[in-house]
C-alpha cells in the first residue's frame, strides 16, 4: 500500500531537503507541506497521512500545540510524529516526547538517520494497523452468528440492555419483534440440513431488507430471529413484522427447494411499559405474542396484549 507522508516546517527549505531526502528512498507516494500546526491540522482532516515530520518553533500553532491537538482526536492518536529539534534542545525533545511524539530527528539532518527513523516508524504503525484489524475482526467474529451473519444472541442482549436504559433515561420507543420459522423440522427433514441452512440464511436476508440502517438483527437461536427498532410504537413495529411476514412468505426459492411454500410467525412489544423494568420481561412480552401468533394458526403476527394486567391500553 502506498505510503504518505505531512512534513510540518516554518521553512520551506527545510521541507525540500526532507523530500528530496525521502525521495531517493522510494518510500512515499505522497508528500504533504504545512507552514505550521494548524495548516498540517487542517490538512490531516482532508488527507490520509501515514506518518508525520513536525518543527517544534513554528509561529500560530507550534509543534507542542499540534501534538495537543492531535490528542483531542482519538482517529488520529496513533499516527507516528516525529519531532524536528535542534542538536541541544533536550529539553525540548523531553517535552515533545511527552506530548505524545513517537521520535525525535535532530537538526541539522542526518539523512541515513532520517531515512532509518521513517523506516522503522512505518513499520510500527504497520503492525498496528495489522494489529487493529485483526482485532476488529476478531471482535465481528465474536458478534456474529457464522451461517447468517446477522448479530447473535450474545451481542442481541448487550444491545437490547443499552436499548432499553436508554428508553427509560429519555422516555422513548423501544420495539422488539421475534420471529419463529413455521414448520422449520420440516424443513428440515425433507429437504435436509443443508437446505435448512439455505432456508435460514434466505430469511436472515429478507429480515435486514426491511429494517432500518439503525434496527438490529439476530439470530436469537434455532429458527428463531430477533429485531430491536429503537425509537419506534407499538404500531409501527407490528407494521414491519407485518412486511416481513409478507416478504417471507412471497419468497422463491430454487433447485432443490423449489416447491417450498415458506411462513413466519411473529410477536410484537414495546417498551416502555408498567410494571416490566428488565430486558427479560420485555423479551417475554415478545415471546408470548409469538406463542400466541404460532398458537393461532402461525404465519401471524401478534403484540402484546393491551388487556393484560401491567401492560397500558
Amino acid at each position: 500500500m502506498p505510503n504518505s507522508i505531512l512534513i510540518i516546517d516554518d521553512s520551506a527549505t527545510v521541507r525540500e531537503q526532507i523530500i528530496r531526502i525521502l525521495e531517493s528512498y522510494n518510500l512515499f507516494s505522497r508528500y504533504y507541506e504545512a507552514e505550521d500546526g494548524l495548516e498540517g491540522f487542517k490538512k490531516l482532516l482532508s488527507s490520509q497521512v501515514d506518518i508525520i515530520l513536525c518543527d517544534l518553533e513554528m509561529p500560530r500553532i507550534d509543534g507542542f500545540k499540534f501534538l495537543s491537538m492531535l490528542k483531542s482526536r482519538p482517529d488520529l492518536q496513533d499516527l507516528p510524529v516525529l519531532i524536528l529539534t535542534g542538536m541541544n534542545d533536550r529539553d525540548r525533545k523531553i517535552r515533545g516526547l511527552e506530548h505524545g511524539a513517537s521520535d525525535y530527528i535532530t537538526k541539522p539532518f542526518d539523512p541515513e538517520e532520517l531515512v532509518a527513523r521513517v523506516k522503522i516508524h512505518l513499520k510500527i504503525k504497520s503492525l498496528q494497523d495489522d494489529l487493529k484489524r485483526s482485532n476488529e475482526l476478531l471482535l465481528e467474529l465474536s458478534n456474529t452468528d457464522h451461517l447468517t451473519g446477522l448479530f447473535n444472541r450474545r451481542y442481541m442482549m448487550g444491545a437490547l440492555g443499552k436499548e432499553v436504559q436508554r428508553s427509560i433515561r429519555k422516555g422513548g420507543n423501544l420495539s422488539l419483534i421475534m420471529l419463529d420459522i413455521d414448520h422449520f423440522k420440516r424443513v428440515n427433514d425433507t429437504y435436509g440440513h443443508l437446505q435448512g441452512d439455505v432456508v435460514l440464511q434466505k430469511v436472515s436476508l429478507l429480515l435486514q431488507k426491511e429494517l432500518r440502517s439503525y434496527d438490529c438483527a439476530a439470530r436469537y437461536g434455532g429458527e428463531e430471529f430477533v429485531a430491536i427498532l429503537p425509537d419506534s410504537t407499538l404500531k409501527e413495529a407490528v407494521f414491519v413484522a407485518e412486511r416481513i411476514r409478507l416478504s417471507i412468505q412471497g419468497a422463491k426459492f430454487s433447485d432443490e427447494l423449489a416447491g417450498l411454500n415458506l411462513t413466519v410467525s411473529l410477536g410484537v412489544a414495546c417498551f416502555p411499559l408498567e410494571g416490566v423494568s428488565t430486558v427479560d420481561g420485555f423479551i417475554k412480552l415478545a415471546d408470548d405474542a409469538l406463542y400466541r401468533a404460532k398458537n393461532n394458526g402461525r404465519n401471524r403476527v401478534e403484540f402484546q396484549d393491551p388487556g393484560e394486567e401491567g401492560h397500558p391500553p
